[in-house]
């Protein structure tokens, strides 16, 4: 299936792989535009719907409280919160419920998980604006794929993410 990454392709990522970046690659930063390379572990689906029959994963259905932080300074960065119940400590953050609804349907990239300040955060499988059309760093498909992935996902068999290049 089709996906659109980062406007800046992509950086190599924190994640389970255990090699080092290709020589030359970048390394993934905050704010770069750039998806992450590299294995990632995909705990948790979100959607605004309240309930996702036939997912498996863990679902967070989204509620205009629930933020993705993204200031290397919290000590909430790179993780979907509730601002009902968490208190802030941030001065900036991506609105998990938005108006162009690019979030209706999305999953979580564990991409950073010892919450590296800098080191990028809120990485997510989302919708996308269109075929060709880059996202800030996530990786975005059509509806129907990304549903098609988020019911195929089953924690029991550990699902992850692969991103990087390929030579032809």
């Amino acid at each position: 299936m089709a996906v659109s990454i980062g406007r800046h392709g992509l950086a190599w990522g924190a994640g389970e792989h255990r090699v080092q970046a290709p020589p030359g690659f970048r390394m993934k930063q905050e704010g770069d535009g750039c998806s992450p390379a590299g294995i990632f572990r995909i705990p948790l689906a979100f959607g605004y719907a309240p309930t996702a029959p036939g997912l498996h994963l863990k679902y967070v259905p989204v509620t205009s409280t629930l933020i993705g932080v993204d200031d290397a300074r919290s000590r909430n960065y790179n993780q979907i919160v509730d601002t009902a119940s968490v208190a802030s400590d941030w001065t900036s953050h991506e609105t998990m419920l938005r108006e162009d609804g690019l979030y209706r349907w999305g999953a979580f990239v564990a991409h950073n998980p010892t919450n590296m300040p800098g080191g990028g955060s809120c990485i997510f499988l989302h919708l996308w604006r269109g075929p060709g059309r880059p996202t800030a760093g996530c990786t975005a498909m059509a509806e129907e794929d990304l549903v098609c992935v988020l019911k195929w996902l089953d924690p029991a068999k550990e699902p992850r993410l692969m991103q990087g290049l390929v030579e032809w």
